[in-house]
């Protein structure tokens, strides 16, 4: 089973068999990533060598956190890769042996001084499947109540609530950029008016 099939659902038979793998190696690594080379030998005979990000975790999760049917909690933080403040969702790595729900609830207390009675996982994302094996899990938190555990923040995130109606608002405006909180924004704006019209 390859990282992630688990999650992601086994798509092998889309283009014939995976490669095989004949070469995998750490040619890099730092505090936080680690880069490795594979080669592959494809179904067809080819053999080519590719460099990835490889994931030193059991991924991250992603929580949007409806404070009410229309509002979800975003955090502004500091994204340094990108040398600007950005509004985004509540993220961070599963820790140890954590479940997805305890770590998205760890994740929600430390970032935005809430709790959730409830949360689910909604789906799996992925950031650049080619290059990247890292794995965003993306949870929804519902029923809130105040709870702040002690996180590893720099400096105190705000909390910006959201409506799910202004989305588009959010998007124009250039403050979120981060693919995988819009993605999981749509994605929870969509079940919850899925829901209403029911």
């Amino acid at each position: 089973m390859s990282a992630g099939e688990d999650e992601m659902g086994d798509n092998s038979g889309m283009a014939g068999q995976p490669p095989q793998i004949l070469l995998r190696r750490d040619v890099a690594h730092s505090r936080l990533f680690r880069i490795e080379e594979l080669e592959l030998r494809f179904s067809n005979g080819e053999v080519r060598h590719f460099e990835r990000l490889a994931s030193s975790s059991r991924g991250a999760v992603l929580i949007v956190a409806l404070a009410d049917r229309d509002t979800v909690l975003l955090i502004r933080e500091y994204a340094a890769a990108v040398e600007r403040y950005e509004l985004g969702l509540p993220k961070g790595r599963i820790d140890g042996d954590e479940t997805l729900e305890q770590a998205a609830c760890r994740e929600l207390m430390e970032e935005t001084g809430y709790g959730a009675h409830t949360v689910r996982h909604l789906h799996t994302l992925t950031l650049a499947p080619a290059y990247f094996s890292h794995l965003t899990h993306v949870m929804l938190a519902e029923d809130l109540y105040p709870q702040r555990l002690a996180g590893d923040e720099p400096e105190p995130i705000e909390v910006v609530p959201w409506s799910l109606a202004e989305l588009d608002a959010l998007v124009r405006s250039g403050a979120c950029s981060e693919a995988r909180s819009l993605a999981a924004l749509y994605m929870v704006r969509d079940l919850v008016q899925t829901k209403e019209t029911e």
